[in-house]
């Protein structure tokens, strides 16, 4: 491979690792952990959430993710979610509980995003999204996917 598209494919990397970086230290500031942040993360989005989910979207172990899920259902932050689950897999939402404890969480985490995103413009985060999607399908297509 010739330098310079090394020393791109290492930037671009490098990029991603610090941008995720970026949220695990702010989980930790927050006094939960980078998994917790994704299990909030996704209900915020969807408004529940299964482990299934959380490791098919972030491509983590399911041995680590149901370590989280134990932790937060023992803390009363987690509860299942009849309406929400499908057949043997369960669905959880946030209890009471989490939902007083995350608020603020999500409330931060909305307030900052909300403001990087300006900080771009609209324009160049959808070129974004585009060029990572794109180059994901290309990688996926190269690596056998």
């Amino acid at each position: 491979m010739d330098k310079e598209k090394l020393n791109s494919l290492n930037a671009l990397n490098s990029a991603i690792i610090r941008f995720r970086g970026l949220y695990s230290s702010w989980a930790n500031g927050q006094g939960i952990s980078y998994h917790q942040l994704l299990v909030c993360y996704t209900i915020r989005e969807y408004g529940f959430c299964t482990q299934k989910m959380i490791c098919k979207s972030y491509l983590l172990p399911k041995q680590t993710i149901n370590n989280v899920f134990i932790k937060l259902r023992k803390d009363g932050i987690l509860i299942s979610s009849e309406q929400m689950g499908k057949g043997r897999e369960k669905a959880y939402v946030l209890s009471e509980k989490g939902e007083q404890l995350y608020q603020r969480i999500i409330e931060n985490l909305d307030n900052a995003e909300s403001a990087a995103f300006d900080m771009i413009g609209a324009d160049k985060m959808r070129e974004l999204k585009n060029l990572f999607a794109e180059y994901d399908r290309a990688l996926g297509i190269t690596l056998g996917e």
